[in-house]
């Protein structure tokens, strides 16, 4: 062979070599993100997923990717945003709640989904059953929507004189209805008038409360939903203003001087989702895995913004409580 035959093969070892050892590395999975919130509004419980994902030896950047799709609490926008994470491709899409859910359950029956969803995944069109899903799609269920009666209960425990009761509902959700008609009916049953008035959007938000104003609500009952929970600040800030004691659905209402909440831990189900996806990861299928339920629903109250509003909060509701906030 002569020198320029030589030169030849090594240039051509030289180019070859790289691409059969880039060639040989694994592919780093990667996770669809999708919810109806902000970044800025989901610090907490996004570090609960990542824990999920973490317990099972799966580390963002280290070896799976997080590809992530926020709403901005613009329900319009789930369509696309899903539909953008199944071109990417993705391995798993994680679809935090009801509204995302079905966004995802619509834009693929392939790739795996796991979910955290407020209503029934069944009555969804989610999963076939809960212990044995059939599809491509699991998760966690909060049980949101039968929550709201037992918040109804309470909120009516801390304020006993309140008759003319306001609820606060997202006609976006997909349970927006039925969450009305229960509340209507656990109204009657313990003498109180409810009048449901929704809210979509932030703008809506600010009518709402006035509206709830005029018609000289004593008290209100504002709905699970991603989309509250991302305008806390701002519910907090119009129910304080107006002198309207108010029930919500996450701790992380009462965090920021709302008067009290009942349901489950965000974070806790956002970490089951975490560890569901890495099983998904390793191989388990979606339609084998059982729908979780939350064993633990807690009770938060602000005793600082309940004497602010001249409340006082009868013994047996403190002692029930999972958390006071001086």
């Amino acid at each position: 062979m002569n020198r320029r035959g030589v030169m030849t093969v090594l240039g051509g070892a030289a180019v070859t070599w790289p691409l059969t050892v880039h060639a040989q590395q694994p592919r780093m999975p990667v996770i669809g993100f999708l919810d109806l919130r902000s970044s800025g509004e989901t610090e907490s419980v996004v570090a609960g997923f990542r824990e999920g994902l973490k317990d099972a030896g799966y580390v963002e950047g280290q070896n799976v990717i997080i590809e992530h799709r926020w709403a901005e609490g613009q329900f319009g926008r789930l369509p696309a945003l899903a539909s953008e994470l199944v071109r990417r491709p993705v391995s798993v899409i994680f679809a935090g709640g009801n509204a995302a859910s079905l966004a995802a359950k619509a834009a693929t029956t392939m790739i795996p989904i796991v979910f955290i969803s407020g209503g029934d995944p069944v009555q969804l069109g989610l999963v076939v059953s809960f212990n044995r899903p059939g599809g491509n799609a699991t998760g966690v269920n909060l049980f949101t929507v039968t929550l709201e009666t037992k918040k109804l209960e309470l909120l009516h425990d801390l304020v006993p004189k309140a008759v003319m009761i306001g609820a606060l509902v997202n006609p976006n959700n997909p349970n927006a209805g039925t969450v009305s008609k229960d509340l209507q009916v656990a109204g009657r049953a313990l003498g109180l008038q409810l009048h449901s008035v929704n809210a979509g959007t932030e703008g809506q938000i600010d009518t709402a409360l006035a509206t709830i104003v005029e018609q000289r609500i004593d008290a209100l009952l504002v709905a699970s939903d991603p989309f509250f929970t991302n305008r806390r600040y701002q519910l907090v800030t119009l129910t304080t203003r107006y002198g309207v004691p108010a029930i919500y659905g996450q701790r992380e209402f009462p965090q920021v001087s709302g008067l009290l909440s009942y349901g489950s831990r965000l974070t806790d189900a956002y970490r089951q989702c975490g560890a569901y996806v890495s099983r998904i990861l390793k191989g388990e299928k979606p339609a084998e895995m059982p729908v979780v339920q939350p064993t633990k629903f807690e009770l938060v109250i602000n005793l600082a913004t309940a004497k602010a509003l001249g409340l006082e909060v009868p013994p047996t509701l403190l002692a029930r409580a999972d958390e006071v906030i001086e």
